[in-house]
């Protein structure tokens, strides 16, 4: 975004007094205080600007504590990640998620993650409560950044929706006393849903084909977005989250979404998936459909960071610290491929671990395996002189050695900033990959019943994948891992039919976008959260012993509770979640 961190600094200190201004009682003065600003003074244009652009701001504004990676969310708590760091006592509150049964409503954590998202939803009444308070000939570009501003509240809302379900509803048109009257139980979820998608629509209808500036959504990154929100409402799940039905129409209206965006002729795949993953190629790329913007450099302290993952580091000295976000064992066997076919092992994949040194000449697999998790013995981020070593690791006997890799950056790149102890990056922060496009296409195709228009959709995402191996070679140019892969052949390595594909097919989006903070919510909206993760559970605690407490109750845990203090400050207004 051009200029964006100078234009906050510059407003910040207007946003600042525009809220005390509302908070504060005309009873002490009749005329304005000196120190603050009017309304009228504030509905400038370039007053709104920079409200827009803090609206923008907040996207970047998370914590380790709070990442919009969503992956304390969405990886620890679905069986491809363990929490990791120095035991299941550092920081304590993501151990409560990933073993769900000893959450509660008090995770202190849940609430802060519940409170950052309402603050950017505030910026952007905020700042659509001035646009709407000037004219096109005051501001001719009126229409458009209301569009992007009710985009990014519909993707906050979009974040509230799949994590905790029962959400209150808060647009600019509530004021002062308005604020408490508003209940999470006031709309249905087919409301909310329709509330969220009507976000992207206004996108769709209003924004430009293409933009000027870095990191703004135009009408394409919002119509892949209003298809992603489409294909969670096609689920359509009852009032105690069981998936009672998959709507047919919805699901139409993804294929249509998606084929625009796709025809649109703005998006690729990268050469190479380990593209996606590197701050020197994935800048605002035609990969990156949606991505919260980071920097380095601009004039801030710190620049603007992904501080979200500052934990996800290894404990070696040219990081330091501190080994959370950990690759499961189950996820590291399902990198493993049929040796005759170049399949996944949809059954049998889970039979024997896959541990270090041999085990990675002796069987065969998915090229992915090495962009996403390092390994004792194999090159680090590319780097055949950078060797990933056992005691990189923090706590090794808890959650054993395979570090995610695709948030992390090589240590010499320029994107690269050590804040003692921690360290990030000012890599942008994908939300949507046009290879989620591709497949949310491919999804709804499948449970259409139009299978076989499915299938060069994942062989696409397949080949990409086969034919990313160059970054993955040791110090005398041998691959690290014996890599064999295929694509999907019906009648000949494979029969085609719709189970089959729908299994495919799920198994594709684990493999691509494993330790991307997507998972979990893909296991909800499918239906299948508790029977899958039990499961896992029960075969993954003879490795990692402190998952004998685990335990996924359905009906409950497909959504996080809302969290208490929030049930506390709206004096019991906010209903608490079904089942907690």
């Amino acid at each position: 975004m051009k200029n964006a961190h100078t234009k906050i600094k510059i407003f910040a200190s207007l946003v600042v007094l525009a809220f005390v201004q509302i908070s504060c009682s005309n009873e002490f003065l009749n005329l304005p205080p000196q120190a603050t600003v009017s309304s009228d003074q504030l509905n400038t244009p370039e007053n709104i600007d920079g409200m827009v652009i803090a609206a923008y701001a907040e996207l970047g504004n998370d914590h380790y504590t709070a990442p919009n990676s969503l992956w304390p969310y969405a990886d620890i708590t679905s069986g491809d990640a363990y929490k990791g760091g120095d035991g299941t006592g550092d920081i304590q509150e993501f151990n409560f998620l990933e073993l769900f049964k000893i959450n509660t409503p008090n995770n202190p954590l849940l609430d802060q993650k519940w409170y950052r998202l309402y603050v950017g939803i505030s910026r952007c009444n905020e700042a659509l409560k001035r646009l709407e308070a000037v004219t096109e000939a005051e501001v001719p570009k009126k229409k458009q950044r209301i569009a992007e501003v009710r985009f990014l509240r519909g993707h906050q809302y979009f974040l509230l929706k799949t994590m905790f379900n029962r959400i209150p509803w808060i647009d600019e048109t509530i004021e002062g006393d308005g604020f408490g009257k508003v209940s999470n139980a006031d709309l249905t979820s087919k409301q909310l849903w329709d509330n969220i998608a009507a976000e992207f629509q206004d996108g769709v209808t209003n924004l430009p084909e293409t933009q000027a500036d870095a990191g703004r959504p135009n009408k394409f990154t919002a119509m892949a977005y209003l298809a992603k929100v489409k294909l969670y409402m096609a689920f359509e799940q009852d009032e105690t989250n069981n998936v009672k039905s998959i709507n047919a129409a919805t699901l139409n209206e993804v294929v249509s979404l998606t084929d625009q965006v796709i025809n649109s002729g703005k998006y690729s795949l990268f050469s190479d998936f380990a593209y996606n993953f590197l701050w020197e190629k994935d800048k605002n790329s035609t990969e990156s459909v949606f991505a919260i913007q980071r920097s380095i450099n601009d004039g801030t302290p710190k620049g603007r960071l992904d501080w979200g993952n500052a934990l996800n580091y290894p404990m070696n000295p040219e990081y330091g610290c501190c080994g959370f976000h950990i690759g499961s064992q189950n996820l590291m066997n399902s990198f493993k491929t049929d040796g005759t076919k170049g399949l996944p092992l949809f059954d049998t994949f889970n039979n024997t671990n896959v541990v270090a040194g041999a085990d990675f000449k002796n069987n065969t697999f998915d090229v992915r395996i090495d962009h996403t998790l390092a390994v004792p013995g194999k090159p680090y981020k590319y780097d055949p002189n950078f060797i990933y070593e056992q005691g990189w690791s923090r706590s090794g006997v808890t959650y054993g050695h395979f570090a995610s890799m695709k948030e992390v950056q090589h240590y010499t790149c320029a994107c690269f900033q050590k804040v003692p102890p921690f360290m990030a990056a000012s890599k942008n922060t994908d939300i949507i990959r046009y290879a989620d496009v591709m497949l949310w296409k491919a999804e709804a195709l499948i449970e259409l019943g139009r299978q076989n228009e499915a299938l060069p959709i994942i062989n696409e995402i397949r080949t990409r994948a086969m034919n990313s191996t160059n970054k993955l070679k040791d110090k005398n140019g041998a691959p690290v891992s014996n890599y064999f892969m295929d694509t999907y052949k019906p009648g000949v390595n494979c029969a085609w039919s719709q189970d089959f594909a729908r299994t495919a097919l799920r198994w594709e989006r684990r493999l691509e976008f494993a330790m991307e903070g997507i998972r979990f919510f893909d296991l909800v909206r499918w239906g299948i959260a508790a029977e899958y993760l039990n499961k896992y559970f029960a075969e993954e605690t003879p490795e990692r012993q402190y998952l004998k407490d685990a335990q996924f109750t359905k009906n409950k845990h497909e959504y996080f509770p809302i969290p208490q203090k929030q049930i506390d400050f709206s004096k019991g207004l906010y209903k608490q979640n079904y089942g907690w």
